[in-house]
């Protein structure tokens, strides 16, 4: 009896401790409403709108569309391989009306520091799949002044974590949340920075701007320190565990996220992978929640965001400065986070969901 009592409490124990390890599952309902505006009667349109990747977190489980559109296809013919649904429209005073339906899995994603370190401590070769994010953009230089600076953060480190940790705290303790900046800004980090001397920078830099800005400032420190390193554009779903700062819903768990886009990133170990990051959310808590940086609870967040991500977000695609399909007439785009739109040669604002127009909601169906 003492036997059969001891091996009932072992499996109950071992179920116990599959259930604790097992991540936290949240599926989104999400709904697209498009009726694309425009100051003629008639005339002919276009839109591309971002469709989420599959992966290990986060997978689309359904995807249904219907509309006015004459003509549409879904394709990855892109450098990025970034999933986009395209629809056009003749010219005609008809509505030019689009309705897209997600059903969303997402489950929260970290990779374990001790992981990571034992990676890194290998200094395997990096494959060439991702040798191409060791290279600049029109967007993201990795020469110059950026190179200088990464190389004053990282000091005489070679462990190559111990060179992301560096950029990573860097980064956080030297940005700041700029609420006037529109839409997820630009990420132009030429823009960004501009002293010319390497210590000026290292000594006072501070920088402002929204998640793309910042996402992109520490993909190009990291590119240049010999890291490999990408934005990753998605979209914010419902309620955050941590923070209404990081997302939020109503009670029934439903929310309107057409303003909801948001940029994280992701930097290489071989022997560890791409490994979640996401140093501009650290800036949204200070402003929103009206905190320090070295206030506990930041730290906590610094701590947690170096090498894990909340999945109350869906990733889109990783792609900058590259060339949808089919050709739009203005190419490259910078960023494909937002639905992108044109009539005849005119880019319609997409970060303006009222004039352009359209609507994205989210209801969370179950979490468990």
């Amino acid at each position: 009896m003492n036997r059969v009592l001891r091996m009932t409490l072992s499996l109950i124990v071992l179920l116990s401790l599959m259930a604790a390890a097992k991540p936290v599952t949240r599926t989104f309902h999400v709904h697209y409403t498009f009726d694309l505006h425009y100051d003629a009667v008639g005339y002919p349109a276009r839109l591309w709108n971002p469709i989420p990747f599959n992966s290990t977190y986060q997978h689309v489980r359904s995807l249904t569309f219907h509309g006015t559109y004459d003509r549409f296809n879904l394709n990855r013919d892109n450098a990025y391989d970034a999933g986009t649904l395209y629809t056009d429209w003749n010219t005609s005073a008809r509505p030019k009306k689009l309705e897209i339906d997600m059903v969303i899995e997402t489950q929260d994603r970290s990779v374990p520091l001790k992981t990571i370190e034992k990676a890194s401590a290998q200094n395997l070769p990096f494959p060439d799949s991702v040798k191409p994010y060791l290279q600049p953009t029109a967007h993201i230089p990795t020469d110059g002044i950026i190179r200088g600076v990464a190389q004053r953060i990282v000091g005489k480190a070679t462990d190559r974590f111990a060179k992301v940790k560096a950029i990573y705290n860097w980064c956080t303790s030297h940005t700041f949340r700029d609420s006037k900046v529109i839409g997820c800004g630009s990420g132009d980090v030429n823009k960004m920075v501009t002293q010319k001397e390497v210590e000026d920078v290292y000594q006072h830099g501070y920088y402002g701007g929204k998640c793309t800005d910042l996402s992109s400032l520490f993909v190009a420190l990291l590119r240049a320190a010999e890291i490999p390193a990408r934005e990753v554009f998605g979209i914010r779903l419902g309620k955050s565990r941590f923070s209404k700062a990081l997302g939020k819903s109503d009670v029934k768990g439903f929310a309107t996220i057409s303003t909801w886009q948001h940029c994280r990133a992701e930097y290489y170990i071989p022997g560890a992978g791409w490994i979640p990051s996401d140093p501009a959310d650290i800036t949204k808590l200070e402003l929103v929640e009206k905190r320090k940086y070295d206030d506990p609870r930041v730290q906590e967040l610094n701590a947690k965001y170096l090498h894990s991500w909340e999945m109350n977000w869906v990733g889109f695609n990783h792609g900058r400065d590259f060339v949808l399909s089919p050709k739009p007439e203005q190419y490259p785009i910078n960023m494909f986070g937002y639905p992108y739109g044109e009539v005849e040669d005119e880019v319609l604002d997409y970060y303006d969901p009222s004039h352009f127009a359209y609507t994205i909601t989210s209801q969370e169906i179950t979490q468990h």
